[in-house]
């Protein structure tokens, strides 16, 4: 039986070639190569030039071909919480890398009890088809300890399934951009209202808020314990005393943000006038609040890239590469801060 292809006359469009890709960029078939095995050291301009010539080319490596030498099933998993709570963003970004580096990806979600997602994990890594895990959910002791023969695992920061970070991506650097943000506005006297001090980004940001405090000779009033609500935080605004002198709040997260706003608003202390708040996490009620809300936002989509390629390099047993600090986040001011109240 002949094809569709064959029925219209239409030829069959040739593979393009990691030669023709090399060809247009200028570069050799092995610096391609090295590009695609994500194994660095390239110059910038040189990556440009070979991702703009695989772009124009629309070049896909040869997976079935990559399988057959290498015995490889260039597939990688992602493994995510229940799906009605995910948020996708990091998944884009883990999603192209991995497409990039020439890996496919199987989507599985967790749901049930600790014994099925147990169950369920482990037969995905005793599957022989898949070379490496990435999971957006929190595992905890669940797999401990491993089986030997068990294929790489990266679990992205710790985050549960509201995506609060609990590891190695739980960055609390920003707090101290908050708090320099804040005196450069005049402010000396600060307080924090703290997230859920278990998981590691809370901590993170409520250590980071105490040593710039101290390095920038300010003084923290106090760190009040939240637990990521904005009740939490409604209750810190309302129950500050009057005399305290606090005349910056930072925030654990936005919500938390929201609540300190309106327990002030609610007794009559204006901000950013009387007080100023930042929060964190740029949710985007945020940008439509009366003030408007200062916040923190990270780079999700980088940080999920940064996690496939610390997963890929595993797999391939060489050094991740590196990413700058600076490009996972950054400050957003808006109407919530402004110059301390003479």
């Amino acid at each position: 039986m002949q094809s569709d292809d064959a029925d219209s006359g239409t030829p069959r469009r040739k593979r393009v070639t990691i030669m023709q890709v090399a060809e247009l960029a200028g570069v050799s078939h092995q610096t391609v190569s090295r590009y695609l095995r994500f194994n660095g050291g390239l110059k910038p301009a040189t990556v440009d030039k070979v991702e703009k010539a695989i772009r124009n080319l629309d070049y896909r490596p040869d997976l079935i071909a990559r399988s057959m030498r290498t015995r490889r099933t260039n597939r990688i998993a992602i493994v995510l919480p229940e799906l009605t709570y995910f948020v996708p963003t990091p998944f884009r970004g883990a999603a192209s890398a991995a497409h990039e580096a020439g890996y496919q990806i199987d989507v599985v979600s967790l749901e049930g009890d600790e014994a099925r997602r147990r169950q369920r994990v482990l037969t995905l890594m005793d599957s022989e088809r898949v070379e490496g895990i990435l999971s957006f959910t929190p595992l905890g002791d669940m797999l401990s300890p491993l089986p030997a023969s068990s294929v790489p695992m990266q679990v992205m920061g710790q985050y549960d399934e509201k995506m609060r970070s609990t590891g190695a991506f739980a960055d609390g650097a920003f707090a101290a951009e908050v708090v320099q943000h804040l005196a450069d506005l005049g402010h000396r006297r600060f307080l924090h209202v703290a997230g859920n001090q278990d998981w590691t980004s809370a901590r993170n940001r409520r250590t980071v808020y105490r040593e710039t405090v101290d390095r920038l000779g300010l003084e923290s009033y106090g760190v009040v314990g939240g637990d990521w609500s904005v009740e939490s935080g409604y209750q810190a605004g309302r129950d500050l005393p009057a005399n305290s002198g606090v005349t910056a709040i930072v925030a654990a997260n936005d919500f938390v943000a929201f609540g300190v706003i309106r327990g002030l608003q609610d007794r009559g202390i204006r901000v950013p006038d009387d007080v100023s708040v930042v929060g964190w996490d740029n949710e985007e009620i945020g940008r439509f609040l009366s003030p408007t809300l200062t916040t923190v936002e990270l780079n999700l989509e980088l940080i999920g890239r940064q996690a496939m390629l610390e997963l890929i390099a595993m797999v391939e047993d060489r050094e991740p590469p590196s990413f700058e600090h600076q490009v996972m986040g950054r400050l957003i001011a808006r109407g919530s801060s402004g110059p301390a109240p003479r």
